[in-house]
């Protein structure tokens, strides 16, 4: 039996990975997490380069019934309508771990030392977070329990934007530099919004998650 999370990726316990599931794609024109990518779609290319580095892989989604056919855990809203911080949130509250590791279910081309270099340093502040070309990148960042209650008063403000909460917390930024040493293209933080950002990652940037995860072994 192949064995997932700290034996096989050098892991420490504590981090759930989770994909959020609940965009809209009013710009793409249809889902974008099953749109399809490296013969599979995108939502298991996420998912498969997440298998590899977490225990266990959360996808937090108001219609469960579209990705039953990823046979992994799949939780709903607690606050429902209220946009990404909601889908934050709940997987954040659905996990079982101190902290997650949580990513859009359209950036595909994920690099894994950027991943670990943010999981390392998730001891020391609530939330650890990269900076990319266009400032920080709260969709491939790093969130500890303790965030949980500063969530759920911005929500309960009506606050829906993930930074909001960030004054009343701790935030460890991984900056430009250190960024650009792992993953010099920033492509970790490409995704797709239009047709034309799909059509441009038709052909991948990234190497194919088997292929990454034989490397770093």
């Amino acid at each position: 039996m192949e064995l997932i999370g700290r034996s096989r990726a050098g892991f420490a316990d504590g981090v759930t990975g989770v994909i959020l599931a609940g965009g809209e794609s009013r710009r793409m024109g249809s889902n974008k997490a099953l749109l399809p990518y490296c013969g599979g779609r995108f939502i298991e290319a996420v998912r498969s380069k997440l298998c590899g580095l977490f225990d266990e892989v959360l996808v937090v989604t108001n219609s469960p019934e579209q990705y039953r056919f990823l046979g992994g855990r799949l939780v709903q809203d607690i606050h429902v309508g209220m946009g990404v911080l909601g889908g934050l949130h709940a997987g954040l509250a659905h996990s079982r771990t101190s902290h997650i590791f949580a990513v859009a279910c359209d950036m595909p081309c994920l690099n894994l030392a950027l991943i670990r270099a943010l999981t390392a340093l998730r001891h020391r502040a609530d939330v650890v977070i990269p900076e990319g070309e266009g400032g920080l990148e709260p969709l491939h960042a790093v969130y500890g329990q303790g965030c949980l209650p500063h969530m759920e008063a911005a929500l309960a403000d009506n606050r829906r934007r993930i930074v909001s909460f960030f004054p009343n917390v701790e935030v460890a930024r991984l900056g430009i530099d250190r960024v650009a040493a792992i993953d010099p293209g920033f492509d970790s933080f490409r995704n797709v919004n239009t047709p034309e950002d799909y059509f441009a990652l038709r052909e991948p940037l990234c190497i194919p998650p088997s292929h990454e995860h034989r490397r770093s072994q």
